[in-house]
């Protein structure tokens, strides 16, 4: 392999690695994202606040939270909340799911959303 090839391969493994880095996130620093949205979700007792318990919503059904009353386009999603369908959702709530009532604007921010992400696998059980 050439100089300039051994190089560039280097610097696309750092950057991956970089990439990977940011990409997994910090429960610590995700409870405190999750402040965010504490008025509106429960997180371990089941309770219905304005938004549906997030008890369990990691490997959950969208729409299926019972006591509930969701929109029908989260019902229609019937998407299994994983981290990356998570993720698609916290981005962009209007995007990702048309019609769905939730108010809250989206988490622009990679990192704020890998963190939550990690907060609520860890945590919302």
């Amino acid at each position: 392999m050439k100089p300039i090839a051994l190089i560039a391969a280097a610097s696309f493994a750092i950057a991956g690695s970089a990439m990977a880095q940011q990409a997994s996130g910090d429960p610590v620093r995700g409870k405190t994202v999750y402040a965010r949205c504490a008025a509106c979700h429960d997180l371990n007792t089941g309770a219905t606040r304005l938004g549906p318990s997030l008890k369990g919503v990691v490997g959950r059904t969208s729409g299926t939270m019972p006591n509930f009353n969701y929109s029908q386009a989260l019902k229609d999603k019937a998407v299994v909340w994983d981290a990356q369908s998570l993720d698609a959702f916290l981005a962009g709530p209007a995007k990702f799911a048309p019609g769905n009532r939730m108010a809250f604007p989206p988490l622009t921010n990679a990192q704020d959303r890998a963190d939550l992400i990690a907060f609520l696998e860890q945590s919302a059980r």
